[in-house]
């Protein structure tokens, strides 16, 4: 159990980053979520609290420096500590496209909000944690895309491949509904056909593997890319 230990999820307010957020809670662990979203933020602090989780909402875009700064100070100003990072912000808001088409801004901003915004983290999250004395874990959240790349989205298979320690598969998200409602018209096969378990995954699926690297559990797991994909990748492998 994590009781006494705080937890830090970027991306936190949708998909696995709240799924992981709520994963936190149940095991004990005080809990900041971090997102650009207001609304959603709200939302998703409201349904933590609901449930019981100690959990504070800060407004954050990742992928400035000086706001990703503000945000681990705020929260060491809150709790005192910081114990886990789970990085999962991502977007599929910008670059995408055929590569030919892109222009320079798509591309350098699908880098900042996909992999620039990782490092952020990781560079204040690591200084806090050594600080303390006491180490800790971190997570970052990347995809299959990362694995191997997808037609018309390039930029952010470069940045997820980038940000590889922890790789998601197909997951039941919001970012994913928009994928398969923009490129297959709603039809989910076209990812299920390609899973061996023949579904897609659910959020809370990757979120306990993300908090099972974060437990003593995985005391002797480091530096690794975890696959949770259902199999999807396997034939590379």
């Amino acid at each position: 159990m994590m009781q006494g230990k705080v937890a830090l999820v970027t991306g936190g307010s949708s998909g696995i980053g709240l799924a992981t957020a709520h994963v936190f809670a149940r095991n004990g662990a005080s809990v900041v979520i971090a997102a650009r979203n207001p609304q959603r933020g709200a939302a998703a602090l409201y349904a933590l609290r609901a449930a019981g989780a100690e959990a504070e909402f800060m407004l954050t875009d990742v992928s400035v420096n000086d706001e990703v700064s503000s945000l681990v100070h705020a929260v060491v100003e809150r709790y005192n500590r910081l114990d886990f990072a789970v990085n999962s912000a991502a977007t599929d808001e910008v670059g995408l496209g055929l590569t030919a088409d892109l222009s320079e801004q798509d591309f350098d901003q699908a880098i900042a909000l996909n992999l620039k915004s990782a490092w952020l983290c990781m560079k204040y999250e690591l200084r806090q944690m050594l600080d303390q004395g006491e180490g800790g874990a971190i997570v970052n959240i990347s995809s299959v895309n990362g694995l191997g790349g997808v037609p018309g989205a390039s930029t952010y298979a470069v940045a997820k491949a980038g940000v590889i320690a922890l790789v998601a598969g197909a997951y039941d998200t919001p970012l994913l509904r928009r994928a398969i409602e923009r490129y297959a018209k709603g039809d989910t096969s076209v990812y299920t056909s390609r899973i061996p378990l023949g579904r897609i995954g659910r959020p809370e699926e990757a979120a306990e593997a993300a908090v099972w690297l974060c437990s003593d559990a995985s005391s002797y797991v480091t530096g690794n890319a975890l696959i949770v994909d259902g199999g999807m990748t396997s034939w590379a492998r």
